[in-house]
């Protein structure tokens, strides 16, 4: 644990799977991610490593009738885990955006950690429908689910790409150091609340 404490846990348990989330937002991208979806399990990573978060995501579902279960509870929990560990929000940048390339795709993501959930998000059409156990349409679920429970703005752009795997890795790699430089400590605003409306 972070001496800022800055740590969030959720269990989330149904009938269709069970949930452990973990995250630390002044960690060192520690990493320890098991899903049962081999690719979704390489963008958690990603999420973990290049936002310098301290992540677990433990899940269990029924991976039997699909990944779609799977994919949206990790991403529910992982948003509300996130919501928590952010706390009362004094002191943060609030805003963050990066731009990363991945070979021929490109990713420009922006968030604003405003309490208030809303999500943007646009990528190439006629993408590869599948990359391994992983169903190319729920990038953009992963983000609702994220964005409905973390209760932050998000706006997600791929303006060009080609390979599947490519557009997918380098929005969650944008989205990792958007994070990043959103949520941590501004050294000017020590003790301060980044809303004119004295909440977040």
């Amino acid at each position: 644990m972070s001496r800022d404490g800055r740590v969030g846990r959720v269990e989330r348990v149904t009938k269709e799977t069970s949930v452990l989330v973990e995250i630390d937002l002044d960690g060192s991208g520690k990493v320890d991610v098991s899903t049962g979806v081999g690719f979704y399990d390489h963008m958690l990573d990603q999420l973990g490593r290049h936002g310098l978060f301290d992540l677990t995501v433990k899940t269990e579902g029924d991976l039997h009738i699909d990944s779609h279960h799977t994919i949206e509870d990790s991403a529910l929990a992982l948003g509300a885990a996130f919501k928590q560990a952010l706390g009362d929000k004094v002191g943060i940048y609030r805003f963050g955006n990066c731009t990363v390339p991945l070979d021929e795709s490109l990713a420009q993501v922006t968030v604003d950690l405003s309490g208030r959930p809303y999500l943007v998000h646009t990528e190439p059409e006629k993408m590869a429908p599948m990359i391994g156990e992983y169903d190319t349409t729920m990038t953009r679920h992963i983000f609702e689910s994220f964005v409905a429970q973390a209760q932050i703005a998000l706006h997600v752009h791929v303006p060009y790409g080609r390979n599947a795997h490519h557009i997918v890795e380098c929005q969650f790699k944008a989205l990792a150091r958007a994070l990043r430089y959103a949520s941590e400590r501004d050294p000017r605003a020590a003790g301060i609340l980044p809303s004119t409306k004295g909440a977040l």
